[in-house]
This record gives C-alpha cells, structure tokens and sequence, in this order.
C-alpha cells in the first residue's frame, strides 16, 4: 500500500493579499488531491496537510516561493492512510490562538533551544524545569519526564495559568515544550515579559525531538491534531484513540471499556443517567439565570397587544370592534389611542378609527417604553428529557402573555432559555399557584400528553392551607363551575349552567392558628377549581386576595412580590409519558407554608 506523506509547518512572516493566496493554495490542493487544513494571517502560516509525496512537494514548492518563507521548516512522517476528511485554507487573526496583543515572533522571538540540546542537558541533569505548555488532554498520552504541564484546557487559557506559577520560577530556567513548537513562539515572549528570565523553547517541539533523538527521556506518545491521535518517538502512528466527546486520547484498553460509546462518552466523561440528568439540570438553572437577570420586562420596550378580528365584528370600524371586543374601555381613551398612533395593524403601521376591518385579521394596541410588574423568576426545572420539561413554579409568576404581563411569562422565559425550541404548557396553573408544571418540547408530544388532562387520566394532587378547621378527615365537592368569567375574571358556583366539577380532599393537619393543612386531587380541570370548591365550604384559602373569606370577590388576578402568598401548592402529578408511554411521577418540593 502506498505511503501517506503527513507533513506539519508553521512560520511566523509579515504576509499580505492573504484572499488572493487562499484562493492559489485551494485550487492547487484540490488539483494535488491534498487534505488538511491551511491557516494564513497577516503574521504568517500554520499548515497540516497529507497527501502523496510528489504533491506535498508540488505545495511546498510553492509555499517557498513566498517572501518570508524561503526557509519554511517542516515536521514529516507517514500514515498507512489519509488521516484528514478534507482540504480547508483559511484566513485567520493569528495562526495560532492566542488573544494577547502585542506578542510578535517574528520581530521579538525567546531563545530556541535544539532537540539534541536539551537531550544533552538531560543527560547532564541540569537543574532545568521542563515546562508542558500543551492542553490537559494532550499531555494525557505522553510528555518528558518529570515535566510540569501548564494546566490548561486551551491555550487561550495559558497567561491565566502563567500568573499562577511560583514567582521564584521567575529566576529559573526553562525549557517549554509542544507538539510543534508553535504555541511556544507565542508562549515564549509572553512568559519573557511577564519577568522570567531565562526562558528556552524547544525548536520544532516534540516531534523534532522524536525526529532527532527518539525516546531519551520522553515517556509515551504525543498528541497530534489529526485522524491518527497519537504518534510514538519513532514517529509511527500507534493504536491510540480519541473520544469525540471529551477529546481526551484513549489507549486501547481505554477504548475496550463498556463506557466506551462512540460518539457520546468514554471512561473519563461518562455519566450515569442521574448523573448526565444533573449536569443538564445545573446548566439549565444557569440559563434561567442569564435570562431573568435582570427580568425581561423590566427593561423598557415597545409592546404590541395583539387582538384579532371574530365573526361577529365582519365589516365593522376599528373603533366598533375595539369597543365591542374591550367594552371597558371607554371611547375616549380609544380616541386618545387613535390621535397618538398606537392603535396599529399587522405590519405596525397606524391605523384610523374608521378603517373597516374583516374576520381573522390582527390588530395591535401598541404600549411604548413598556414596563412590566416584577415577578418571582425562582424557576426550578425539575426534569428534561427529549418529550418533557417538568418544573416547579414560582410565585407570583404569569404562565402565559396576558393583560399587564408579556415578557414577565414562564412561557416568554423558558422560550428564551430552550430557543429555538419553545416549550408548550400542557396545563395552567394560575400565576399566584406554585408547584409542578408540565411543558412539552414539540406539537407531537403535546398532542399526545395534552387530550391525557382533558380526559381525566393526570393525576394530581396539591396542597393547600385553609382558614378553619373541616369537620370531616375526608370530604368532597361537587359544585358546578361557571364557564364565563365573572367579576374581575373570576368563577362562580353555577347550578344551573356550570361545567362538571369534583374535587377530592383529606385533612393532613389542623393546627393551634385555626387553619388546616390539606391534600386536594381534582378530579376535573375548571378553572380555579380548588380555590371555588374550599371557598364554597367556607374554607377559602390562605392569602387568596380573589376568593374572600367573607364570601365576597376581590380585585386582584396577580399578587405582588411583598403579598402574602396563596397557599396552594401543585405538588405531585401522575401520567403517561408520552415518549414510552410508561406511566410516570413527579413531586415538587413542598413550600415553607405547608411543612
């Protein structure tokens, strides 16, 4: 078979009309049917590339014909085959990663030191310390004995890591090592101006080094950035894997490991599901976080209110179907909106009041420099999976956009943090209600989990706390629920009209205050249906500023942040799961109020 050529080069040279270069060295890559990748920048050229022999030369051929590159040094060796996918060349800042300005090699470069030199002073024992600069993962697989890696993941990590070395390596010398020698041009004056002294690098870095003088002090492989993983002093492609998820190099024992599974883990970043269920659930909260710090209505922004024409409004003005559609609001205050602009068609251009509008379209009452009402963001997710998101809710926190809330939304939030996905309740909680909440990840679940509520087949169960104290260890009710809205959005008990309604209850506890801590499993799915039931009974709950102890209706649908809180809990829930349809159980933490 024959012989891969694998060649790696780098040189530090002021170049320019790098666009015209790049497209020269595509094309005759392509025509030499090289691969590997190419990087070219104002202060030079970092290349890996494998291919036939004649065509390796046809390339650095041209490559010597640059200015600044006459004398352009390169690292061979052989494959049994092409360890590169494909062919790029691209223009880049630095030819090697490096974020700190001011580091020129070209002009300023730290002493070199030759792979038969150090290997002299080894041999010697000189009191030199052998300084790793290469990341974490590389050094895994081999480096010289007794050396000091860095301890980096990436090598825009290495000043960080520079300034936690000892201040009396400052007067030491050191020899700093590669896999090339090119992160050491940059390392090296790096290190000079930070105030060490005596500061070599190792020219061509570790495969010179195996080049010229084998394994003399070296223990293991080294790392290459390429299909072959490792190389050994001999230069020889040896059995050395890598995992594609960590990138740490495995031995083949290593890669013979039952936690070896391509493409997803290996020894070293495998998890167990509980573990891998964690790590998600810790970055999540950390996304939560980024998203609701500081709120996202709290910074001032145009909101645009949307409602949307019905059947019954056809060919009537704007102003008729705004009057119709929102009969509290008065014809004067619609007047005022019209005169400012801020009532708005689909493509937020004003409209006027006497523009006639049709079924299905949409219509805007815009609201600038909008700010919303604080919320409780203390979302805590709960359990993810490719169907689910299971959570557990804050309060006061608004599930969806409605009246003075926007963005200030579980579904506005979590559509930030899960972007572009955009979760989908499968069931609502009232904003004032804490406990578990139910989203799916995409219409196909919700079509499976969602009819599962409205036939019945949830269960759930709450906890609530309520004024008095019920005669009974268990009861029930079964009042009808009204269907419409009453008073400031509230239900009422309907005899007569009202939709089916049973809630279950059991007594958990009754204490010294003359309230009662109960377990409440609606059976139904009504609107405030606990809250009517219990208010019924002459049970109204715990800081509940709608249904009244004394029987009558407040005014308030969302609490403030300093209110009392409502005292009712969404805190298990039962269903099939909509992915294996196994039958599933989730429990969310009870509040302070109910332990």
């Amino acid at each position: 078979m024959k012989k891969v050529c694998n060649i790696a080069a780098y040189q530090f040279a002021a170049l320019d009309d790098l666009k015209a270069r790049r497209l020269k060295l595509m094309e005759l890559c392509r025509s030499a049917t090289l691969k590997g990748t190419i990087l070219l920048s104002t202060e030079g050229i970092n290349l890996f590339v494998a291919g036939a022999p004649e065509s390796i030369t046809l390339l650095l051929s041209e490559l010597r014909a640059w200015p600044g590159l006459e004398n352009l040094p390169v690292k061979e060796s052989e494959s049994d085959h092409q360890p590169f996918n494909r062919m790029l060349v691209r223009i880049k800042k630095e030819i090697i990663a490096f974020g700190v300005p001011g580091i020129d090699p070209a002009q300023n470069p730290s002493p070199k030191l030759a792979a038969k030199e150090l290997k002299r002073w080894l041999d010697e024992g000189r009191p030199i310390t052998l300084l790793d600069t290469r990341n974490d993962y590389e050094v895994k697989l081999g480096t010289f004995r007794n050396a000091k890696p860095i301890g980096v993941d990436n090598f825009r990590d290495f000043p960080a890591a520079v300034g936690r070395l000892p201040e009396s390596m400052k007067d030491q010398p050191i020899v700093m090592f590669c896999t090339g020698g090119i992160r050491c041009e940059k390392a090296g004056p790096f290190m000079q101006r930070e105030g060490f002294k005596n500061i070599f690098q190792l020219d061509g870095g570790i495969l010179k080094y195996f080049e010229e003088c084998g394994s003399a002090h070296y223990d293991g492989e080294c790392f290459v950035f390429d299909q072959r993983v490792g190389v050994d002093p001999s230069l020889r492609e040896t059995e050395s894997g890598q995992c594609f998820h960590c990138l740490v190099p495995l031995t083949k024992e290593e890669m013979a490991d039952s936690r070896y599974v391509p493409p997803r883990s290996c020894p070293y970043c495998f998890k167990t599901p509980a573990e891998e269920l964690a790590s998600i659930l810790a970055r999540r909260q950390a996304d939560l976080r980024q998203a609701t710090e500081p709120l996202p209505g709290s910074v001032p922004y145009d909101n645009y209110r949307p409602l949307v024409v019905p059947e019954r409004c056809a060919g009537m003005t704007v102003l008729e179907f705004l009057e119709t559609l929102l009969s509290h609001v008065s014809r004067v205050e619609w007047d005022g909106l019209f005169e400012k602009g801020l009532v708005v068609g689909s493509d937020k251009a004003p409209v006027t009041k006497d523009h006639r509008v049709r079924p299905g379209e949409w219509y805007f009452n815009k609201q600038p420099a909008s700010v919303e009402p604080a919320v409780n963001a203390g979302i805590e997710i709960l359990y993810e999976d490719e169907a689910l998101v299971v959570l557990n809710k804050p309060a006061p926190l608004p599930m969806h956009p409605s009246g003075r809330f926007n963005r200030n939304t579980l579904q506005h939030i979590l559509g930030l943090v899960y972007h572009p996905q955009k979760p989908r309740p499968a069931h609502r909680l009232d904003a004032n209600t804490t406990g578990i909440t139910l989203l799916t990840r995409t219409r196909h679940f919700a079509s499976i989990l969602q009819p599962q509520f409205a036939r019945g087949e949830v269960k759930k169960t709450y906890l609530v706390r309520v004024h008095g104290h019920p005669v009974s260890d268990t009861f029930s009710c079964d009042a009808p629920i009204s269907d419409e809205p009453g008073e400031a959005g509230s239900r009422q008990v309907d005899i007569i009209d009202g939709l089916a309604a049973r809630t279950e209850f059991s007594v958990i506890r009754r204490d010294a205050d003359g309230t009662a801590l109960l377990e409440a499993r609606p059976l139904t799915g009504r609107t405030n249906q606990i809250r009517i039931h219990l208010w019924q009974l002459g049970h109204s709950l715990c800081g509940d500023a709608m249904y009244l102890a004394d029987g009558k209706i407040g005014g308030v649908q969302t609490l403030g942040l300093e209110a009392p809180c409502l005292c009712l809990h969404a805190w298990k829930v039962g269903f099939t799961h909509p992915m294996n349809r196994q039958w599933v159980e989730f429990t969310a933490p009870p509040p302070e109020w109910a332990k």
